[in-house]
């Protein structure tokens, strides 16, 4: 097996709805961000702290692993106390729900970073389920999502469908699983958590009847392009993507062209437009790139951008009014820190406790969504309305 999987759960939404990407994106280098390798490195310490909360090693060794960990190159970028934090509601979490499971079960086991092997439905499908449960008839898979960018849902998730194939595969021979749980947990958003329910049988129609033949087809680079703002937004070759233009493109042709509009008309062209605004900015990006590596592109350059003056050495600015006579306390103001640094350098827990109800969240302005969004609907708020008078 090759150390990236063509058809990856992680990547299942973009090939399961435009199976012909997964061999278009080959042209296209793979990249990381700092945001993936903070992610990798949680997932690392996730496991090792949890378990240390299971019982799995002990204190001394816990600390010990954790001190190597912590001072790699990644430990050095991303490790704080308020990750430990995160990771440890999150291996509480999973010591919760194995003791909740022991009480039905005094069997049920729980195997952290499991290998598990798809290929049945997917070919080469293969990942690393963060957590599995296993208790009498039940099989649950525990995701941890450690991004905060937004929420995600368990529900009809592919991602977390395939371990749960995976894991059937796996322990199906001897256990008789009948049911299967998928739990998504979020630590970064106050520990939420998502979570479905669905049958083995109706797992397994879902494999031979959706995963399967869209699979065979994305392996072969064969099936319809089916470009959107979801399918798009992480594909290597989106910027390129002949398919997305055209379907961009499309969306002015059929525009109507009325003297006047209704909202409704309105309303469909936004819906239709979604992916517009994220489409000319990776256009941008490509045009961009390839003017920097010094490929012209017609109608464009590079241009040096507004700059704003800077401070090129605060220590020495200091000095220099302090030699010319003035005080050093009349360079500074006295300004308290935001809130994500208050509670990165105190701890949120601990934080919380000490700030209480000083701390609020007014109601937002109101802002225009899809339909599809699950945030409630906006109530009208006297202090919004003064707000917009203003």
């Amino acid at each position: 097996m090759s150390k990236h999987a063509l058809l990856s759960a992680s990547g299942a939404d973009r090939w399961l709805n435009c199976p012909p990407s997964a061999r278009l994106e080959e042209k296209f280098p793979e990249s990381t961000s700092k945001e993936a390798l903070e992610g990798t490195f949680a997932h690392t310490l996730a496991e090792l702290t949890t378990r240390y909360w299971l019982g799995a090693i002990s204190e001394l060794d816990f600390e010990n692993q954790k001190d190597v960990l912590t001072k790699n190159e990644d430990g050095r970028k991303f490790y704080n106390s308020e990750m430990q934090e995160y990771i440890n509601d999150y291996a509480k979490f999973i010591s919760d729900k194995l003791k909740e499971a022991r009480k039905n079960c005094t069997d049920a086991f729980v195997e952290l970073e499991v290998k598990v092997n798809f290929s049945r439905w997917v070919p080469d499908g293969f990942g690393t389920s963060d957590c599995i449960i296993i208790s009498d008839d039940c099989l649950e898979i525990i995701d941890l999502k450690y991004g905060k960018g937004h929420r995600v849902e368990a529900t009809n998730n592919p991602q977390i469908r395939l371990y749960a194939l995976g894991a059937i595969e796996y322990y199906g021979t001897l256990y008789d699983i009948k049911k299967v749980k998928m739990t998504i947990y979020q630590p970064r958003l106050l520990g939420v958590q998502s979570t479905d329910e669905i049958t083995v049988d109706k797992l397994l129609d879902w494999a031979n009847n959706t995963v399967l033949p869209k699979a065979t087809q994305a392996f072969v680079g064969e099936g319809e392009f089916a470009p959107s703002k979801e399918t798009c937004k992480f594909c290597r070759a989106k910027a390129k993507c002949k398919a997305r233009y055209e379907e961009n493109l499309k969306q002015f042709d059929e525009a109507e062209d009325p003297l006047l509009i209704t909202p409704e008309q309105a309303g469909a062209v936004l819906e239709k437009a979604a992916d517009i605004k994220n489409w000319l900015k990776d256009l941008e990006n490509l045009v961009q790139s390839t003017l920097l590596e010094g490929t012209p592109v017609t109608g464009w350059k590079i241009v040096a951008g507004r700059s704003n003056r800077i401070i090129s050495d605060e220590a020495k600015l200091v000095e220099a009014f302090k030699r010319a006579g003035y005080n050093e306390a009349l360079l500074y103001e006295k300004k308290l820190l935001t809130l994500t640094q208050l509670e990165k350098d105190f701890g949120v827990r601990h934080f919380a406790e000490i700030a209480g109800d000083i701390i609020i969240k007014p109601q937002g302005k109101p802002t225009l969504v899809p339909e599809s969004d699950k945030r409630p609907v906006w109530q009208q708020d006297d202090a919004i309305l003064n707000a917009f008078d203003e």
